[in-house]
């Protein structure tokens, strides 16, 4: 018995199966912003209990929360004198590129960055040992000044950690908490900035990050949870909670991750390679690609401006388009959407629950698209259309002189906008057709808005999961286990010792297998996945080099001709032409070891025999689209059977979202119980 569990803004959803019998249940109950615990228990609860399960995977938005809102711990950093402002100075970049002015306030403040004494040059000779003195001075008055962590982050640690792990033993000593992030340990690479930000942004969620989990197994415990309990990384990996804690800045895109796994896993299975996933909760919009079957991996992220975690990510691009991000006039006249949002607390205007400002919500439901009678989630029993139908005409239409209806209209229309610019940002702007892509839209609002994103970006289709409200808790228990590794080299091409190279491969492989190992849950087998960081010497930027080989009986058999053909075939396709006769360098080695869980089989979500047109047929209702009420048909879209097709203008239902089949389109049932929207 195992459940995923994604905590988001407004719903927290879940995904129970149970392997023995084959079957599986879903839930979706409303989040508690603030106590995120609380949600998470009254849906174990709704599932059966804690008691009753082996395994618990949760995607969590704590620490993306924690960094945007700027609410990590109170701070402290020691480094080597002369670097206190490496995280001020970053890359000598701007929030506004093409002005002259910005602001940028770092997680820690100036006064709780402390120098040390100490010295490593770039080829990692020691040329100041460290003061542990002063180190020793420094942490108790970091302490003296409220620092609840401490970031070690000393010049040039990655070449050699020694005067790093002296001064990270005399902290520890000190240090009240274990909440002590040192770079070598965090980052071993190269760029003094990116070690500084990630080393530091650890630290500064290790307490929120820590105390959340504490929290959620205590809580376990005291429902008799005695299975394991896991986290979802943004690399789109497993990790135990002793790593999550040691590494909370892995988490920091962890619930978004969960949906995108899920996606690539429903895209492939459905026949389609080249995938836009699209997930619409209750806050933001999260836009992924999968191409040719492959969800495309980061190897560093910005969490808003200034703050920089270098780790492997699932490339995630976010914007404040939710279904509670709040509809108002600006100065200038202008309609905006978000980013600002209702969130579960107080929610939407015709939740009831104090808000008066008009949401994405509000306008779909003044709309007819989301029936007030049946919301999803099921904590209420219908929605007030005459509240939302008010705020809209009183925050919307009467500043634009427009109707309530034109005015939930547009703020529809500014939606999708936004949301048809976040899919151009990742298809378009990188050399990508949308026109050889289906959108995959999920979370509780995705397919209410896929029809508009279909004509606007010009997409294939739209692929439409069986359960899209639940799509990322699915994501939870499908994830393999894994866990990256990365090291600096700085080793020229020319002359490479490849046993020496194969030698700390291999050692790398093996404290990442450990890792995996550690998490404890089943998997068929350990892959373990080397790539290199290669550059022709002079160059700043490097190109990812995939090595061709696998680890068996304590080598990999990398030979000196392998890392040039390999670096020569990256190469080629990020430039399309070589530069013989500069020497080639390898700066960086990152290993991720794969723990493959055992294959979920997507069929068991298909529809069952008792799946017809006529069960799910429930009649119609007025639905407005282009400016005219149009006659919609419905349908409860879990009884709709496979091969079944709904032509538009259509609205399907199901307990956890509401799909919207706009006129001039089809839906039709797969195999899977997947939906295919396309033009008719």
């Amino acid at each position: 018995m195992i459940v995923g569990v994604d905590v988001g803004g407004t719903f927290t959803d879940l995904f129970l199966f149970d392997a023995a019998t084959g079957t599986f249940r879903t839930a979706k109950v409303p989040s508690n912003r603030g106590d995120e615990a609380s949600g998470f228990l009254n849906g174990l609860r709704a599932l059966g209990g804690a008691a009753s399960m082996d395994a618990v995977v949760h995607g969590t938005t704590v620490g993306t929360n924690a960094l945007l809102e700027r609410k990590g711990a109170r701070l402290g950093i020691i480094t080597t004198a002369g670097f206190r402002d490496v995280l001020e100075m970053r890359r000598r970049d701007r929030r506004h590129t093409w002005g002259l002015w910005g602001d940028f306030t770092p997680v820690a403040d100036r006064d709780l960055r402390l120098e040390v004494p100490e010295r490593t040059l770039a080829d990692g000779t020691i040329r100041t040992p460290v003061d542990i003195s002063a180190v020793q001075a420094a942490a108790r008055a970091l302490l003296a000044a409220g620092a609840e962590a401490c970031a070690i982050v000393f010049i040039n640690a990655y070449a050699n950690p020694a005067n790093e792990r002296a001064a990270s033993e005399a902290v520890r000593a000190i240090w009240p908490n274990p909440h002590v992030s040192v770079s070598s340990e965090i980052l071993p690479e190269i760029r003094e900035f990116e070690r500084a930000s990630t080393t530091a942004l650890n630290a500064y969620l290790q307490p929120v990050v820590a105390g959340y989990l504490a929290r959620l197994e205590g809580a376990l415990a005291e429902e008799r949870f005695t299975g394991r309990f896991h986290i979802v990384q943004s690399n789109g990996g497993i990790m135990s909670t002793a790593t999550a804690r040691r590494m909370p800045v892995r988490t920091a895109l962890s619930g978004p991750a969960a949906g995108v796994i899920a996606a690539a896993a429903i895209a492939t299975a459905a026949g389609f390679e080249n995938a836009i996933t699209c997930d619409l909760g209750g806050t933001s919009f999260d836009v992924s690609l999968v191409a040719g079957g492959r969800m495309e991996l980061a190897a560093q992220a910005t969490i808003d401006f200034g703050m920089v975690i270098r780790s492997p990510m699932i490339e995630i691009t976010t914007i404040g388009a939710g279904g509670g991000s709040i509809a108002h006039v600006d100065r200038g006249g202008l309609l905006q959407v978000g980013p600002e949002s209702a969130g579960s607390r107080p929610g939407p205007v015709c939740y009831g629950q104090g808000n008066d400002r008009p949401t994405l919500t509000d306008a779909n439901v003044v709309l007819g698209r989301i029936n007030a009678e049946r919301p999803i989630g099921g904590a209420l029993a219908r929605l007030d259309v005459d509240a939302a139908r008010e705020a809209i005409r009183r925050h919307v239409g009467d500043p634009l002189g427009l109707d309530p209806m034109a005015a939930a209209e547009a703020i529809l229309r500014v939606a999708n906008a936004k949301m048809a610019g976040a899919i151009r940002l990742v298809s378009i702007e990188r050399g990508h057709d949308p026109g050889r892509f289906v959108a995959l839209p999920f979370g509780g609002g995705g397919a209410l808005h896929v029809g508009a994103l279909i004509r606007e970006v010009g997409l294939k289709a739209a692929l439409v999961p069986r359960y899209p409200g639940v799509t990322s808790a699915l994501g939870c228990i499908i994830a393999d286990v894994r866990h990256d590794q990365v090291r600096t080299l700085n080793l020229a091409l020319d002359g490479l010792d490849a046993a020496a190279l194969d030698a700390r491969m291999v050692s790398e492989a093996e404290a990442a297998r450990a890792v995996v190992a550690e998490a404890g849950l089943p998997v068929d087998g350990i892959e373990t996945v080397f790539e290199l960081d290669m550059h022709y010497a002079g160059q700043t930027h490097t190109v990812a080099v995939p090595l061709p080989v696998t680890l068996g009986d304590g080598t990999t058999g990398i030979t000196a001709a392998a890392v040039r053909a390999a670096f020569e075939a990256a190469y080629s396709r990020a430039f399309t032409r070589l530069l013989p006769g500069i020497p080639v360098r390898i700066v960086t080695l990152r290993t991720a070891a794969i723990g493959r869980r055992p294959a979920f089989d997507l069929a068991m979500l298909a529809p069952g025999d008792g799946a017809s047109m006529d069960a799910a047929a429930r009649g119609s209702r007025p639905v407005w689209f282009d400016g005219a009420w149009t006659e919609a048909k419905v349908f409860v879209r879990l009884d709709l059977p496979v091969g079944s097709v709904v032509p538009g203008p259509a609205i399907l239902e199901q307990p956890d979202a509401t799909i919207v089949v706009d006129p001039g389109l089809a839906a039709r049932t797969d195999r899977f119980g997947n939906l295919i929207i396309e033009r008719a």
